[in-house]
């Protein structure tokens, strides 16, 4: 078993001595790596277990020092011990006289941290500060929290407040109780400008003539922590500093082998997996490399749904085509379309097991506001597969990409006024998450269309159960692959209970309070 431990600066690599270096080891050190480490201590442990075999600790410590070179990790030290008995613990071991080195302990008492690891270089970086509280007790005060993550500032220095650029001057710096006219990387202070401009949370202050980067797309790497894979297109909350935005994993360009360090091609990441992956934010994030900052260039996504951490990483670099892409205004907006349709735009999305009433549901809600002269449009499950997500199958990572187009599409029909009901198995809790996001609140409901799995396998008027239940379909809704009931939703239709025209009524009903107006309703 190996296992790791790291301060900012010196990883602890712990490692059996009867199974010596494992994948697990690589990977701990790789981690290590990749979050700046460049000094470790190889600690031998169970040596008892082996009789103190120095022929054993060598060959685990030459192992161990060419993957430590490899990745430009320095100072590596090693030592054998015993956990058990405390033995180069905490005290010399006598039954390794060979050993000539300190104990672990008096080892970690005099690491001497030596050369800045990436991103801790303090001499020469301009003033960074990422805004985490906007403090503002009275109308007469208002400053922005933060902790310097680089350079200095002092009274009277012109900042630009990031991502919008605005610059402004530095009037005062509160630090504890008091005031000062200078603050230093590592201070916790509290600046106010003049003039004021708009500042927010997840905002960087920087010195004015040295602009930082901001993007939406970046190259990153990072490891892998859910039991869940990761999907290539699932929304993530990405939490950088103390900024968050929504993003994806848009490509896993390979998987590193912890042993090798070769990239593999990999359509996935796995738990404890590390690798390189490009990544697009919802909005633009100010940021520096994490080469250059490791406050500012690192980060984590966290499972919109669980709330757990999925993945801890770190910014390459951002991905420059993102720089030439701008969101295009125009004058005739969703507003106005709306209003020359009468009716408030809105996306109804329909989600449940295949055979459970969905797309006869959408096909008589559509007649029935149509009749009324709503604008419509109906995005069926098996309609966009033969055009739009035609190149898609049914594999996890596939059923996300296909819901993310499909949201994507259904946000622009909104945008141009219609009612859009979407009639989709979508069975992931995050993809449907991502959906709502996209829309304004109030522009969008969920529904969801309830029926058992024995139900709908007996309607069933496709064949498509008899079919996955023979093997004949992989990775069918319900059979072999998971669908997640809504545990919210905003209305919830029983069609084993209900006809599908008193479905609609009740949906029509739900629509008519709080929903799309019906043409006339203005």
């Amino acid at each position: 078993m190996a296992t790791a431990a790291s301060t900012a600066r010196l990883a602890v690599v712990l490692v059996d001595a009867q199974r010596g270096v494992v994948p697990q080891t690589a990977r701990h050190m790789r981690i290590s790596a990749l979050f700046g480490v460049r000094s470790a201590v190889l600690a031998v442990n169970k040596m008892e277990l082996v009789q103190w075999d120095r022929s054993v600790f060598e060959a685990i410590r030459v192992r161990f020092r060419e993957i430590a070179h490899e990745l430009g990790v320095s100072g590596v030290g090693a030592i054998p011990l015993s956990a058990l008995t405390g033995d180069n613990l905490t005290r010399p071991a006598e039954d390794a006289p060979w050993h000539e080195g300190p104990t672990l302990l008096s080892h970690l008492e005099a690491f001497d941290p030596g050369e800045s690891a990436p991103g801790e270089s303090a001499s020469g970086q301009p003033f960074r500060m990422a805004v985490q509280y906007v403090n503002r007790p009275s109308h007469h005060f208002r400053g922005y929290c933060g902790r310097v993550a680089a350079g200095t500032v002092a009274v009277g220095d012109a900042v630009r407040v990031w991502p919008a650029g605005t610059e402004s001057r530095v009037e005062s710096i509160a630090f504890g109780e008091g005031f000062r006219d200078r603050a230093r990387r590592g201070d916790s202070v509290t600046l106010t400008l003049a003039p004021e401009v708009d500042v927010v949370r997840g905002d960087l202050l920087a010195a004015a003539d040295a602009p930082i980067e901001v993007s939406d797309q970046f190259r990153g790497r990072l490891v892998w922590m859910d039991g869940q894979p990761l999907a290539v297109g699932r929304s993530y909350v990405m939490k950088a500093h103390t900024r968050e935005v929504d993003a994806t994993v848009t490509r896993i360009r390979h998987r590193l082998d912890p042993l090798t360090g070769q990239e593999l091609a990999a359509p996935t990441l796995r738990l404890n997996d590390l690798g390189t992956v490009n990544l697009a934010a919802s909005r633009p994030l100010p940021f520096a490399p994490f080469e250059e900052s490791r406050e500012l260039g690192g980060f984590i996504l966290i499972d919109r749904t669980t709330n757990a951490t999925a993945a801890a990483g770190i910014i390459d670099h951002p991905l420059r085509r993102a720089a030439n892409l701008e969101w295009q205004d125009f004058d005739v907006s969703k507003r106005v379309r709306a209003r020359m349709k009468l009716q408030r735009p809105h996306c109804v999305w329909l989600t449940g097991l295949s055979a459970s009433g969905k797309t006869t549901i959408a096909n008589l809600l559509d007649r029935r506001l149509t009749s009324g002269g709503g604008h419509t449009y109906v995005l069926d499950g098996d309609n966009v597969r033969h055009g739009l997500c035609r190149d898609l199958g049914f594999t996890e990572a596939d059923r996300v990409e296909n819901i993310r187009r499909v949201a994507e599409v259904a946000r622009l029909m909104v945008d141009a006024g219609l009612i859009v009901i979407v009639a989709f198995i979508s069975p992931f809790r995050s993809e449907r998450a991502f959906a709502r996001s996209l829309f304004e609140p109030g522009e969008f409901t969920e529904v969801f269309v309830d029926a058992s799995l024995e139900a709908c396998s007996g309607r069933d008027p496709k064949g498509l159960y008899a079919k996955a239940l023979r093997g004949e379909i992989a990775n069918f809704t319900g059979v072999d692959s998971p669908y997640e009931r809504p545990e919210d939703p905003d209305i919830r239709l029983d069609t084993e209970r209900l006809t599908p025209e008193e479905c609609v009524e009740m949906l029509a009903e739900l629509l008519d309070r709080g929903g799309p107006a019906s043409a006339g309703d203005g």
